[in-house]
């Protein structure tokens, strides 16, 4: 910023702007109508620019393409972004039902809105649910030796597993598995789920270690998953759609989508933009990824980002994240004075 002068910044926000909207390189002519120079002008404090890393020319004859630097740049101190009118904050609101039955509902909606609204890739990084409660373990017979264990947490997220045993469990011995549950499964942080508490369990089975060891240990696996990050993506055909990505690129993201993780959790400070020339860990080429936190009880649950080209109408979709991101929080934050009128029979 120290290096380039104002009317430099002009040209560089005028330039990313027409980029953004045309995806073809910018040439003088059309900076003319963003600021009062001369083409030869313009033409000479492009070429500067391009000295500084900011743009770049794909050939010789050709206008000029913003850099990663000319992004970041841009993003970070050049752009303007509108606040949302009412009418826009209901059109969204209208997107994301609050009568959603879960959490994962609600924000696999806003998830699915935001790639609509924005023709990209929409990603949901969830966190591992640490401060929800264990509300209920079952096993349920499904055929002979076939048994189906569920794990229900407090704030509605479901796992379910198909364990298969040597033997028939009896009618007592899973009346005793159901209530050695309940009384001490029930009511768990999911946070405090570890191999050593299974193990002091299964322990405490006594006569009946030997036959419900193996649902324990089935259990066990189970509650891992509670305990991983996941992520989710919708509209992965708006990736492979955009001419500006190489589509194997986009298989191989999809594959493995996971490796993002660590790029989506830098939202934990708040709303991020980062771009794949930052780091060898993108998957996806000429890529940026727009992302921001969403809460419950005033603590992270998860991450909700905007994955697309580098070239993305920033100005226009941070907006939106940063909407959906807030509504989310308040939906939570509301279901849970809801939740905690019910208990108390308000």
């Amino acid at each position: 910023m120290r290096r380039v002068d104002s009317r430099k910044l002009k040209i560089l926000t005028a330039v990313v702007d027409e980029y953004i909207t045309t995806g073809e390189p910018v040439g003088s002519k059309a900076i003319m109508s963003h600021v009062k120079a001369s083409s030869a002008t313009i033409r000479n404090e492009m070429a500067e620019l391009e000295k500084q890393g900011y743009l770049e020319q794909p050939h010789t004859s050709a206008g000029r393409v913003p850099t990663y630097s000319g992004f970041r740049l841009y993003v970070d101190s050049l752009m303007q972004t509108d606040p949302l009118s009412d009418e826009e904050k209901a059109r969204l609101d209208s997107m994301i039902p609050s009568s959603a039955v879960t959490e994962e509902d609600l924000v696999n909606s806003a998830s699915l809105a935001l790639a609509e609204l924005t023709k990209c890739a929409s990603v949901v990084a969830n966190q591992a649910p640490k401060f929800s409660m264990i509300s209920k373990v079952e096993v349920i017979p499904t055929g002979k030796r076939m048994y189906v264990i569920l794990m229900i947490t407090s704030n509605g997220t479901i796992k379910n597993k198909v364990c298969r045993l040597e033997f028939d469990l009896t009618s007592e011995q899973l009346e005793f598995f159901d209530n050695f549950m309940q009384k001490n499964l029930q009511g768990v942080s999911v946070g405090d789920l570890s191999d050593k508490m299974f193990d002091d369990l299964t322990a405490a089975m006594g006569a009946y270690m030997m036959a419900l060891a193996p649902l324990m240990s089935e259990l066990l696996e189970l509650s891992k998953e509670f305990s991983s990050q996941e992520v989710s993506v919708a509209g992965a055909k708006n990736l492979l759609a955009c001419k500006d990505f190489d589509q194997h690129e986009i298989i191989s993201f999809l594959d493995n989508k996971r490796e993002m993780m660590h790029f989506i959790n830098e939202s934990f400070s708040g709303l991020q933009v980062l771009f794949s020339p930052e780091s060898d860990g993108f998957v996806i080429s000429n890529s940026s990824l727009i992302a921001a936190p969403f809460k419950k009880d005033g603590k992270q649950i998860g991450t909700l980002g905007l994955l697309g080209p580098m070239r993305l109408d920033y100005a226009k979709f941070i907006p939106y994240i940063e909407y959906f991101s807030e509504r989310i929080t308040e939906l939570l934050t509301d279901s849970d004075g809801e939740d905690e009128n019910d208990n108390t029979g308000k």
